[in-house]
Parts: structure tokens; sequence; C-alpha cells
């Protein structure tokens, strides 16, 4: 059972490992100009990592599993605790994550190709202005000239 665990606990530590990483982008971010052309209001989700409250209260409550009982039923509530405090921590995240006052704005690029971008409130930004529109996709973010 303790092998089990130890197979557990390192793919635990593989996945949130794997979740931190970023991929590399070594090409240089795309700069376009535009005019704003529209703006409406917009709400974007929060900025935490999802999984991550499930993760961190799996751990929990694996650590406060192990210090119950002995042999198997320490192996029961090692798990037991893994699995609630899983459960409790996805409720968390889920419960406190507020979402961000955002913007989605539509700007005319100087080729006359409309795209749509939605970031945070930054910047203020009306329309006919003149803009850069930073990156591709997104990461894609408008600022002004």
């Amino acid at each position: 059972m303790t092998r089990i665990l130890s197979l557990f606990a390192a793919l635990l530590a593989a996945l949130t490992l794997g979740a931190c990483a970023t991929p590399g982008d070594s090409a240089p971010p795309e700069v376009r100009m535009g005019v704003i052309e529209q703006i409406k209001p917009a709400e974007l989700s929060g900025d935490h990592d999802i999984g991550l409250g499930a993760v961190l209260g799996g751990v929990a409550g694996a650590g406060l599993g192990s210090l119950i009982g002995a042999g198997t039923g320490r192996d029961v509530a090692i798990a037991l605790g893994a699995i609630g405090g899983a459960f409790a921590g996805n409720y968390a995240q889920r419960r406190y994550d507020k979402p961000v006052a955002g913007e989605q704005l539509i700007v005319r690029l100087q080729t006359g190709v409309l795209i749509v971008v939605t970031q945070p409130v930054a910047a203020p930004l009306k329309v006919g202005q003149k803009v850069y529109v930073e990156g591709s996709g997104q990461s894609a973010r408008v600022v002004p000239r």
C-alpha cells in the first residue's frame, strides 16, 4: 500500500510541476496598428489556475490523513483525506474565484480587418482612438498609441 501512495505522490508532483510549465516562445511579439470601433463591458474569469485548489486541498488532506492511525487504517485515512481535500479545495476555489471587470474591444486594423480583443480594463480607451494591438490570439492586448 505504501508503494501505491508513493506512486500517487509522484504522479501528483509531476502533474503539479507540469501545470506550472509554460511553453517557450522565441518569436518576437506581433504589433499592429488600428482604431477602436466599439467598446463593450465584459467579465473575465478569475486569474487563478483551474484545478489548483483541488491539488492543494488533496495534498493537505493526505497530509492530515497521514496523522491518523497506523497500518492499513492509516493508508485508508490518507486516501480519504486526499479525496476529501481535493473536493473541498475545488469547492473553495470556485466559490471565491471572482470574475474580473473587463472590456471587449473591436478594432479595425490598418489592413481593414476587424478583430475582437477581450482584456481587463487597464488604460482608459475610447471609440475612435488610435491604438496598438500587441500579440495575437488569447494573449493579444490593446494599448493606446
